[in-house]
């Protein structure tokens, strides 16, 4: 006959302190953040609020006010440059709000019909701190919204860029792109060209940059990459093809508001040549192994200004050890807290201090001096740039 076990004993959870608690919502509220990367973060946020608030009150601001006008004037600009930002709605829920915080809390007594007194308080303060927070909620749900169709927008825009840098014969080469926003307007690509024949065949090196941030340019940048991917099928030479995107430009261009700057070109493994053309873009930096320094500037207008605008070519060949430098205005244009612009001499500097690196060293080398340079100042435009470096055969 089978003995009965002992009951089990009863196994205690024990609960965490309300230290660990506490603990445990802080993390989860700044996400391991430290009080210096919050500040940071704080910081660049405010910087950007403050310019896009700015803008609107500098556009409004008139001329000749005197020193007491200028102040009133601008603190009525910007108001309603935060006003007019919100929907009808949320404007009559914001200044009711800003009207019961200003008034103090009040009441009003009154007799029943049994004759007694009556006493009811009002505390508008808490009604209008109510109404901010709704607000609040309502604002967090559009940001979370349009936060997540971004991230999808990125997504799409990432399988547009190529992935790991192909093997080319002669050339190494690296690439990077940091959106000022969610999505950029810079663009850069590296694909084959089939010729003819075999001997015809090209590589296609392309960095461009449309005219504007954010989702306008990165719609823009789309079409720009589908147009140079369908109209390089067509066999003629790159004068012609420039000139075809740039009529494609043209007839998306706004009239010339929304305008790219480009520079593309072909690599021609065999002879080691780069032919190429700039439509309007920031000359790359050809360093040869010696350390002089060559600009490429043969080219035209950016596209999307003049539909029957005129490209030229020009080639260039590669010796082992040269390096070719091509970049957006990102790069070069980024500010410090002093308002200082990065500056090609200081990315020549760079490229003559990793002149014997690879280019994927050399490219986190750029990037680290570049972060270093506009430490905690906000990105104002997307930064995009390839190195290729010649290698011996």
């Amino acid at each position: 006959m089978a003995t009965a076990s002992p009951p089990a004993e009863p196994t205690y959870v024990q609960r965490p302190t309300l230290r660990v608690r506490l603990q445990r919502f802080w993390r989860r509220v700044t996400e391991g953040l430290e009080l210096t990367q919050l500040w940071s973060q704080f910081e660049t946020e405010a910087r950007a609020s403050y310019r896009l608030y700015s803008r609107d009150v500098a556009a409004k601001t008139p001329e000749g006010l005197t020193r007491r006008g200028h102040h009133l004037h601008v603190i009525k600009e910007f108001f309603w440059a935060v006003l007019e930002k919100l929907s009808p709605a949320r404007r009559v829920l914001l200044l009711a709000a800003l009207v019961m915080l200003v008034f103090p809390s009040s009441g009003f007594s009154y007799h029943d019909s049994a004759n007694e007194f009556h006493s009811v308080e009002l505390d508008f303060h808490f009604w209008g701190g109510l109404l901010l927070f709704l607000l609040l909620m309502l604002e967090i749900a559009d940001r979370v919204v349009m936060k997540r169709d971004l991230q999808i927008a990125r997504e799409i825009q990432t399988w547009l860029l190529p992935g790991a840098p192909p093997q080319i014969p002669g050339v190494s080469l690296a690439y990077i792109t940091r959106p000022a926003n969610t999505v950029a307007g810079d663009y850069y690509d590296v694909f084959p060209r089939p010729g003819k024949t075999n001997e015809d065949s090209r590589v296609v090196f392309a960095v461009a940059d449309v005219a504007g941030k954010s989702i306008p340019a990165a719609m823009l940048m789309a079409t720009f990459q589908a147009s140079l991917k369908t109209l390089s099928t067509a066999q003629v030479a790159l004068p012609e093809l420039v000139a075809n995107m740039n009529k494609y430009a043209c007839s998306n261009s706004q009239g010339g508001l929304r305008f790219t700057t480009a520079f593309l070109a072909e690599y021609d493994a065999a002879r080691r040549v780069f032919t190429y053309i700039n439509a309007g873009h920031n000359n790359p930096i050809l360093r040869r192994s010696n350390g002089t320094i060559e600009r490429l500037d043969v080219g035209g207008l950016p596209l999307g200004i003049m539909a029957e605008a005129k490209y030229e070519s020009a080639s260039v060949a590669l010796a082992p050890g040269d390096w070719l430098v091509i970049f957006t205005d990102g790069v070069v244009e980024a500010a410090n807290a002093k308002n200082e612009e990065f500056d090609e001499p200081r990315l020549l500097r760079t490229l003559d201090a990793g002149a014997s690196s690879t280019p994927k060293e050399l490219l986190d080398r750029l990037m680290a001096d570049l972060d270093l340079f506009v430490g905690t100042t906000p990105q104002h435009d997307d930064v995009t740039c390839l190195l290729i470096k010649a290698e011996s055969s």
